[in-house]
């Protein structure tokens, strides 16, 4: 995702110690995040400390920790704060679930194509290769 997100000049992509600042007060930091070059743009660039507002794109991964309720929170949260994507990543059960609003809009697993649509345009990436083991 970054490596696309560079090469086509549209926006940066953050790891999980980025901070975005909700309107509720909660900070929150996805695993992975990306902001449209627009956005940060409209925010005089990328600010010190945290970011106000949630990202374009939020990407979770889940861990045994995580709870649904937790996680559900998490979506809706974003979207109420300027998300207009999320993936939910499972690593164990290798599914991806696609959030377009705060219902899941769609379960991708290996085999299928995991796309950016128009929040990052021309973006796939192939989940059998990404859920793919390590050859040791």
């Amino acid at each position: 995702l970054g490596s696309y997100v560079r090469s086509q000049r549209i926006g940066f992509t953050f790891d999980s110690d980025t901070s975005f600042k909700m309107k509720s007060g909660n900070r929150r930091s996805p695993d992975c995040s990306f902001f449209s070059k627009e956005r940060l743009q409209s925010l005089g660039g990328i600010p010190r400390g945290y970011i106000e507002g949630s990202p374009d794109l939020a990407v979770e991964v889940l861990s045994d920790a995580n709870t649904v309720g937790e996680i559900h929170d998490k979506v809706v949260e974003y979207f109420e704060n300027g998300s207009r994507l999320v993936w939910i990543i499972h690593p164990e059960e290798k599914y991806v679930l696609v959030y377009r609003r705060p219902e899941p809009e769609a379960l991708k697993k290996p085999g299928d194509i995991l796309e950016g649509g128009e929040v990052i345009p021309g973006f796939a990436l192939d989940l059998s290769e990404f859920f793919a083991e390590p050859e040791l």
